[in-house]
């Protein structure tokens, strides 16, 4: 596996919170009901928390370039056409302690609710306990998966 890391600092930040519990959206967790299909593709997600870390990075902006596993038009809800998801390893470092992860991308041309900022990375990872909305993380990205940008 190539890799070129960078460490980014972002402040987390509140979602959509469909990824986490039901919601209006859906009357379930997504994240919950999509880790079957990814593990049947080839990425066991159970390990990590049912929810996604949205951490901002601005005034930058990152880019999907040559993620690590892509899986097109997965079909995981009968609620809305099937949608491409692309994933690249990365870690976040919370108060000194470094958690495994995965940066998780719903392609946004096949996703038709719940659009992300280019600035809002969304990162699948171990449980962190006492984390907040508005805490500073860093989080570790491989560049040649994942490019920052200065808008």
């Amino acid at each position: 596996m190539n890799t070129s890391w960078t460490q980014i600092t972002g402040i987390l930040m509140q979602g959509h919170q469909v990824a986490s519990r039901p919601s209006k959206a859906y009357p379930y967790s997504s994240l919950e009901k999509q880790k079957p299909y990814f593990k049947e593709l080839g990425l066991d997600l159970s390990p990590y928390f049912n929810g996604t870390l949205n951490i901002s990075i601005a005034p930058l902006e990152f880019e999907v370039a040559k993620p690590e596993l892509t899986f097109p038009l997965v079909e995981w809800t009968d609620l809305h056409p099937p949608e491409t998801f692309s994933f690249s390893r990365c870690r976040v470092i919370f108060e000194g302690t470094e958690y495994e992860g995965w940066v998780y991308f719903p392609h946004p041309e096949t996703k038709k609710t719940h659009f992300q900022n280019p600035s809002l990375i969304e990162v699948v990872a171990n449980e962190i306990q006492g984390v907040r909305y508005g805490d500073k993380l860093e989080v570790i990205l491989n560049t040649l998966e994942i490019r920052i940008n200065r808008p």
